[in-house]
């Protein structure tokens, strides 16, 4: 029922999807940070939804771009429901932003395959992490995912491999003289950014540990469904699937190792998980197989996000 629902993208899907992903994010606003100190800038409010909206039909066109999925609905369903599992994000503005960042980083990287304006993407997707890295410092970790998509499509060409370099020339450039002309202080908060701690003890309750550990199950289940079925996958897309399991790691790294702990850290393991999602819900599978997965995903965020709400 729930795949013959979202088996096609259609408008209807996305109206579905928007509208939900607006009730849950006000829903959250309303029913948490306005309780807690009584006012809200709704501005900014609305233009984090904004910016969670574009980050969403974000992954769903790095999908349909690149061909990883059907024409389905999988993709942005699986990313609202597994961004739901961790509704605090919501008020987290430079995690949303830096995500987005690195989405548009890996919107480049994946395309990389068809060989097509190689330089061009390899730069903007090395500009792309350097800004994310201003909001979040170790989502510059993702600069590993570029050096990988170089070996696998453009490796002969030694530019290629001086590009980054070149797109971190340029970010350095415009971050200092910011700091030069407005805020000289933006030096020490970067400093303090690039400290790590791979201790995991910031649980203030019990909610927080049934959404990491069901977020981990689901996690590990994607994973290694993407993983062992990968062989079997058209030719054309291992590469694809690759970096897209690649980045899932990137991201658990940055969970593990950024110096103030938190469960919206793993935002940026969202994009990729949503993508073997949606590979794993269009696999093979017998119809009734395919509806328990999705029906697991969307059951497990809803009561996620109520548990925390």
């Amino acid at each position: 029922m729930l795949t013959s629902l979202f088996r096609k993208s259609t408008p209807l899907n996305y109206a579905l999807v928007i509208i939900a992903a607006t009730v849950l994010f006000f829903m959250y606003q309303f029913g948490h940070v306005y309780r807690l100190i009584g006012s809200v800038n709704w501005l900014e409010k609305t233009g984090l939804w904004l910016v969670i909206l574009f980050s969403m039909f974000t992954a769903n066109f790095i999908v349909k771009k690149n061909t990883i999925s059907r024409d389905s609905a999988y993709t942005v369903v699986c990313y609202l429901m597994f961004l739901v599992c961790f509704p605090s994000l919501f008020d987290s503005p430079n995690l949303i932003l830096s995500h987005f960042f690195i989405l548009l980083a890996l919107r480049r990287l994946v395309s990389l395959h068809s060989l097509k304006a190689s330089k061009e993407k390899i730069f903007d997707a090395s500009l792309w992490i350097f800004v994310a890295a201003l909001f979040h410092f170790w989502s510059i970790l993702f600069i590993a995912l570029v050096f990988i998509s170089i070996l696998f499509h453009v490796s002969r060409d030694y530019r290629n491999w001086i590009l980054p370099f070149m797109a971190f020339l340029a970010i350095a450039t415009l971050f200092m003289l910011y700091a030069y002309m407005f805020d000289a202080s933006v030096f020490e908060h970067l400093q303090e950014k690039m400290q790590t701690n791979v201790s995991i003890d910031y649980f203030t309750d019990q909610s927080q540990n049934i959404a990491l550990s069901t977020y981990a199950v689901m996690a590990l289940y994607f994973t290694a469904a993407m993983v062992f079925t990968l062989g079997h996958r058209p030719l054309q897309l291992q590469s694809s699937y690759k970096k897209i399991v690649a980045s899932f790691f990137i991201g658990v790294v940055i969970f593990l190792i950024s110096p103030v702990k938190s469960n919206d850290l793993l935002v940026f393991t969202v994009a990729p998980l949503s993508f073997m999602a949606t590979a794993t819900i269009e696999y093979k599978y017998p119809t009734i197989k395919e509806d328990i997965i999705l029906a697991v995903v969307i059951g497990a965020g809803m009561f996620l996000f109520f548990l925390q709400l």
